[in-house]
């Protein structure tokens, strides 16, 4: 069963552009990872510091496999952008 992993990331004021920038260039890491079929970033038009990576991976497993494909040194980047910690979950399609 395919499940969908919906992300949401906060930036402090005025890290907008910089958070959106590491999001960005996290992506190619995420979409080569096994089982991944797709990452989309969206941003929140009413609260452009808010931003959502939607990804659908072929398993829960999958996605917790591909977090060894982020060195460690790109989410210590990302720490001091945040206004706070990110938040995620696993979803699966009912229809």
């Amino acid at each position: 069963m395919s499940i969908t992993r919906i992300n949401t990331f906060v930036a402090k004021d005025g890290m907008g552009k910089s958070l959106r920038e590491f999001l960005v260039s996290i992506i190619p890491l995420v979409e080569q990872s096994q089982g991944c079929a797709s990452c989309q970033l969206l941003q929140n038009q009413h609260k452009p510091n808010e931003f959502i990576l939607i990804e659908a991976w072929d398993s829960v497993s999958a996605h917790k496999a591909s977090l060894k494909n982020i060195p460690p040194e790109k989410f210590s980047l990302v720490t001091p952008m945040l206004a706070s910690p990110p938040t995620g979950s696993y979803y699966a399609a009912q229809i």
